[in-house]
């Protein structure tokens, strides 16, 4: 007999649910006594995620998968990618559609309203195995961290006090980042001159 951790990590809908209990006439009220058993956790109306004891759930999955199109990003993908020290407990996304707001037994999701052209710039795919998700690359999660904050930079000493004091940022990437793509976002996104004081912050720090 099927059970629902065959589903994995994947968020799934009623339909799908339905076809584990095909005998099941009232699939709606099935869910809801699996939800009170711990079976299932529901994520928001009609979509659901099964509750994996080995704790191998995917927050940047649901992430994706609880309102999109969507990218995880900001702080979340800043201590992804080790970035920054604190530990994030808010999963914030960027989203083309109006910003909302999910709190879940998993977590609490955010998703902020970003222009259509902004929204592809930086995106990457990441994950293992059978499981993937699209996540800002730590260019991208900066530019938003930046322009979806209460942060204006007007002179490159307060880059370098926001990045070291502030985010408290891992200033040995710098020479690995992708200019290219912090060059696109102050051409496309909000704060574009913010955004280009970061640029030549960065095009200083590494004698470009």
């Amino acid at each position: 007999m099927k059970t629902l951790k065959e589903i994995g990590t994947v968020p799934f809908d009623l339909s799908v649910l339905q076809s584990f209990y095909p005998d099941c006439k009232h699939i709606t009220d099935k869910a809801i006594r699996l939800e009170k058993e711990g079976t299932i956790v529901r994520l928001k109306k009609g979509l659901y995620v099964a509750n994996m004891d080995d704790g191998t759930l995917s927050h940047e999955l649901l992430a994706n998968h609880l309102y999109g199109p969507s990218y995880v990003s900001m702080s979340w993908a800043l201590s992804w990618y080790g970035l920054i020290p604190e530990r994030v407990y808010l999963i914030q996304s960027l989203t083309t559609k109006h910003s909302r707001k999910f709190s879940t037994a998993i977590g609490t999701f955010h998703y902020q309203n970003c222009p259509d052209d902004y929204f592809p710039i930086g995106i990457t795919s990441q994950g293992k195995g059978k499981i993937h998700y699209l996540i800002a690359s730590p260019e991208k999660a900066l530019c938003d961290y930046i322009c979806y904050h209460k942060v204006t930079l007007r002179f490159l000493k307060e880059v370098g006090s926001f990045l070291e004091e502030d985010l408290r940022f891992d200033t040995e990437i710098i020479p690995d980042l992708n200019l290219e793509i912090i060059r696109k976002c102050a051409e496309t996104g909000r704060k574009s001159n913010t955004l280009s004081t970061l640029l030549k912050f960065l095009k200083y720090d590494r004698h470009i």
